[in-house]
């Protein structure tokens, strides 16, 4: 073998063996930062933490509810409350201390409990709520926490120097669905508007079946490039949560 094809043939393994790095060190590792028998967090990209609370329900049983924390720098935001005050009260304890950040607001993504259960708590800590105003009418209406301060159709928070935004796309899983966008991850929490892959239509007591297929296309459209998705239970992933939605609820 020449001097010539052996530089060749190491000069091949080593550009391989660097996308080979670069391909897994692109890839964050999801981690569990905290947990009880009540409360889950993990850190699922570098400044977004997936936090689960459980919801005893009457049609589907002990449910597991996502919602999200943002973190930059020492700021924070949560999207969605833990379902009760006592595990809110301990996310916010965590956020406080774990993270060393203050959190600059929360803001549940709709009316049900397993969005604004957990309201109260940080209510009590003096942290601000947000909400469409819709969500504010649905959950007077409903006699539940109500969010504070009130928005029509989006809402842009800054977190440190990063741009959280919160918009309204159009009905689906209830009247008032709004999805948070993270561009520092490239990040959509879809709440329960979106569903993971293999789920079932699940609750439709306030939705719009015919416009849900609709308002997802809406946010695929806003945002073709996104990385992460969230969805309102169960597994996150990419924008395969999107079609999968989609298709879900079409030909209603």
């Amino acid at each position: 073998m020449t001097t010539l094809i052996r530089s060749f043939l190491f000069f091949s393994l080593m550009i391989t063996c660097l996308k080979t790095y670069t391909q897994r060190n692109d890839e964050f590792q999801a981690k569990v930062l905290y947990q009880s028998d009540h409360l889950v967090i993990s850190q699922i990209s570098e400044n977004s933490f997936l936090h689960i609370s459980y919801l005893q329900t009457y049609d589907f049983g002990k449910v597991p509810c996502n919602g999200l924390i943002i973190r930059n720098g020492k700021e924070a935001l949560v999207l969605d409350t833990p379902v009760n005050d006592a595990d809110a009260e301990a996310l916010i304890q965590w956020v406080q201390e774990t993270l060393g950040c203050q959190i600059n607001a929360v803001i549940p993504t709709h009316f049900h409990e397993d969005c604004l259960g957990g309201l109260p708590a940080f209510e009590k800590n003096g942290i601000p709520s947000y909400a469409n105003f819709k969500t504010i009418e649905l959950a007077r209406d409903q006699h539940t926490a109500v969010p504070a301060n009130g928005f029509e159709n989006s809402m842009t928070f800054m977190i440190g120097d990063q741009r959280v935004v919160v918009k309204f796309y159009g009905e689906g899983h209830s009247k008032d669905n709004v999805i948070g966008y993270f561009s520092g991850d490239n990040l959509i929490f879809g709440g329960c508007l979106i569903k993971e892959i293999g789920a079932g239509k699940g609750y439709l007591g306030d939705a719009n079946v015919r416009e849900w297929s609709n308002t997802v296309n809406l946010i695929k459209k806003a945002y073709p490039n996104v990385k992460i998705i969230v969805p309102g239970h169960g597994a996150y992933g990419d924008s395969q949560l999107l079609d999968y939605t989609m298709e879900l609820f079409s030909n209603q």
